[in-house]
C-alpha cells in the first residue's frame, strides 16, 4: 500500500509541477497544491510540521512559530484537548504569520456540530489568506464523556458524516442532510419542525479547505485513506507502518476519489540534531508512557494497541499496568530503548539523513516533527537542508 502511494504522489506531483512551470492554473486538492501556488516551492519536496505546546502562553507560542516559520517550517499543528481551544491560538497566528500553514490537530468532532466546524474552517481559511488545514479526530471516550458530556459513539461514522457536511457547507449548498448520526435539517418528531435547510452566508476563500484525519483503528483509517486530504497517524514507525495499517489503507485508496489527489501522510517524533543529539531521545519516554500506559482506559487504548501491533505487547501491557497504578515514572523507563528510537530523529546529522530516508520511503510526505535541545531554530534549518 504505501510502495502504491509513492507512485501516485510521484505521478500526479510529475503532473502537477509540469502544469505548474507551463503556467497554467493548477486545481487545488490537497495541502500540497495550496503550498506550490503560494510559495512556489517544488512538488517533489517533503513538507516540515511541528506542533505548538496547547498548555502554553498564547504569544509564547506565537513568537516560537514566527521564529520557527523563518527558518523551514511549512505547516504549525496547535492541538486541542481540555485546555484552551485550538481556534483561538490559529486566528492569533493567522495575523502573526505569513506563509506556514495553520492546522488543528485535531479538534474533535465530538465538541462541535458539522455546521460549526465549517464555519469555524471557513473563517480561519479567510483570515489566513487561504492556510488553513482542518484536522479532525474522534478523541477518545474519556474526553469526551468526562469533559464535553457526550456519548462516544460511532466515531467512524461521525467523521465521515462531518467531512461530507463541511463540503457541502464550503460550496455554499443548502445543508440538507440524512446520514447515521446527523439529519439536516432536524426531523420534526425530534424538534419543533421549524428547520430548514440553510446554506453559507459567506463565500468561503476555497470550497475545498484541506481536511486531514486523525486516525489509528483499521475502520477508521480506511474511511481516511477514502475521502480525507490528510492522514495523521501518532506513533509511527516507518519500518513496521506497512504491516499495521497497509491493508486498511489500500482498501481505502481503492475507493478514492481522484479528485481529492493523494493522499498526504504526515508522521515524526521528537528531533534533535548534533554529535550528542541521541541523549535527547530520552525527553520522549514521559510522553510514549502517557499515551501507551494512560491515554485511554485497559481495554479502550488505541496507542497501547498499536504498539501491541508493533510487536511490543509485552512491553506495552507493563507499561499500562505501571501507569494505571500511578507509577508514571517506572512506566516510562518501561518504554524500550528500541521503539523510543524508531519513534524520534535525534542523532547526528547522518543519522537523521537516514531516518528521515526510511520516513520518505514509509510514504510520508510531511516530517512532523518536536525540535528539542538548546537550539530549535537550527535544527529545524538543519532539518531543512535534509529535506530539500
Amino acid at each position: 500500500a504505501f510502495a502504491r502511494f509513492r507512485r501516485t504522489i510521484a505521478e500526479q506531483r510529475i503532473i502537477a509541477a509540469n502544469v505548474w512551470s507551463s503556467g497554467l492554473s493548477l486545481p487545488m486538492c490537497g495541502a500540497a497544491d495550496y503550498r506550490c501556488q503560494r510559495v512556489g516551492r517544488d512538488y517533489g519536496g517533503m513538507k516540515i510540521s511541528t506542533a505548538l505546546q496547547y498548555a502554553g502562553d498564547f504569544r509564547a507560542s506565537a513568537a516560537r512559530a514566527r521564529e520557527l516559520e523563518s527558518v523551514g517550517v511549512d505547516m504549525i499543528w496547535v492541538a486541542e484537548a481540555y485546555g484552551f481551544d485550538a481556534v483561538s491560538l490559529c486566528g492569533y497566528l493567522a495575523a502573526v504569520t505569513e506563509r506556514a500553514e495553520l492546522a488543528t490537530g485535531i479538534l474533535p468532532v465530538f465538541s462541535r456540530t458539522p455546521a460549526l466546524l465549517a464555519q469555524t474552517a471557513a473563517g480561519l481559511d479567510a483570515l489566513s489568506d487561504g492556510r488553513f488545514i482542518l484536522g479532525l479526530g474522534a478523541s477518545g471516550p474519556q474526553v469526551v464523556e468526562g469533559w464535553h458530556g457526550v456519548v462516544y459513539d460511532k466515531p467512524v461514522a461521525r467523521i465521515r458524516e462531518v467531512i461530507e457536511i463541511c463540503r457541502m457547507a464550503w460550496k455554499r449548498e443548502r445543508l440538507e442532510y440524512h446520514g447515521r448520526v446527523f439529519e439536516l435539517p432536524l426531523a420534526a418528531d425530534r424538534g419543533t419542525g421549524l428547520g430548514k435547510p440553510i446554506k453559507m452566508i459567506n463565500t468561503p476563500r476555497r470550497e475545498n479547505i484541506p481536511i486531514y484525519v486523525a486516525s489509528l483503528g483499521e475502520k477508521s483509517v480506511e474511511m481516511c485513506a477514502e475521502i480525507a486530504n490528510g492522514w495523521l497517524p501518532y506513533l509511527f514507525i516507518p519500518e513496521r507502518a506497512d504491516a499495521v495499517w497497509g491493508s486498511a489503507l489500500r482498501k481505502g485508496l481503492a475507493k478514492r476519489d481522484p479528485a481529492l489527489g493523494p493522499l498526504e501522510v504526515v508522521a515524526g517524533g521528537l528531533l534533535a540534531i548534533g554529535a550528542d543529539a541521541h541523549l535527547h531521545r530520552e525527553r520522549a519516554r514521559p510522553g510514549v508512557a502517557l499515551y501507551v500506559g494512560g491515554m485511554g482506559a485497559r481495554d479502550k487504548n488505541f496507542y497501547n494497541d498499536v504498539v501491541c501491533s508493533y510487536g511490543y505487547g509485552d512491553a506495552a501491557r507493563r507499561i499500562q499496568d505501571l501507569y494505571l497504578a500511578g507509577k508514571k515514572d517506572e512506566a516510562a523507563a518501561a518504554v524500550p530503548d528500541e521503539l523510543l528510537e524508531k519513534l524520534t530523529l535525534c542523532g547526528d546529522v547522518g543519522y537523521v539523513r537516514e531516518r528521515v530516508a526510511a520516513w520518505r520511503a514509509a510514504g510520508v510526505t510531511n516530517l512532523n516533527v518536536a525540535p528539542v535541545g538548546p537550539d530549535s531554530a537550527t535544527s529545524i534549518a538543519q532539518l531543512r537542508e535534509i529535506v530539500g
